[in-house]
């Protein structure tokens, strides 16, 4: 398989008889805040319906991917972005929140697919059949279109989120942990969008350099 041929695995399935082909991914799993973001699209494969540079998402300069998602709403056949938040993320751990919000994208999707790409070993809890691509934002065209979907949507909350809590920088990292990030947390302690799960060395650090009653 030619790399760069982000259409390999849809022609396989348009010559099996497949009319509606979805790809589906996530971002989010690995922040200490926000929610998980996962997205679910279904677009037009004809030679003269594709949009040029899409592509795993995390390769895209931001204006790029803005761009992009602008076009693939545009074009999409049928498109779903879902989102679980950080709650949810601590009361059902990352991966099965993942899992819950890329099935609740998947079927939101109308009409119906005959297939769906999701990226790396995820299986879903769907009746649709499914095919599992390994680096399938970089290899699949229409996971990477669910891909650019799904960061430049999750980008946009955390923007928000970074005028409630301006303290934390949000609108740079995306609540990744970074050394910012990290060094807000052991200044301001943690916020409502920090996920428990995530951070419970904080709260322990917290907890240990706190002033006692005697």
């Amino acid at each position: 398989m030619d790399k760069a041929d982000k259409l390999f695995f849809e022609r396989e399935m348009l010559a099996l008889g497949a009319q509606y082909i979805a790809g589906a991914d996530e971002v989010g799993r690995g922040p200490l805040a926000g929610p998980v973001v996962c997205a679910a699209v279904i677009m037009p494969l004809g030679r003269g319906e594709l949009i040029e540079g899409i592509d795993d998402s995390k390769k895209l300069k931001e204006g790029e991917r803005t761009r992009l998602a602008a076009l693939i709403r545009d074009r999409a056949i049928a498109y779903a972005v879902c989102e679980e938040d950080n709650r949810t993320v601590d009361r059902i751990n990352i991966l099965e929140a993942t899992r819950l919000c890329m099935k609740r994208a998947v079927e939101s999707l109308v009409p119906e697919p005959d297939i769906v790409f999701t990226d790396g070993n995820f299986r879903l809890d769907i009746s649709l059949p499914q095919q599992n691509i390994i680096h399938g934002d970089a290899l699949s065209y229409c996971i990477g279109a669910a891909s650019i979907l799904a960061k430049v949507y999750r980008d946009e909350e955390m923007k928000k989120f970074a005028e409630i809590y301006p303290q934390y920088g949000f609108e740079k990292h995306k609540g990744y942990g970074t050394k910012a990030h990290l060094d807000a947390i052991r200044e301001y302690g943690l916020c409502e969008i920090h996920r428990r799960t995530f951070t419970k060395k904080f709260s322990a650090e917290r907890e240990k350099n706190s002033p006692r009653d005697t």
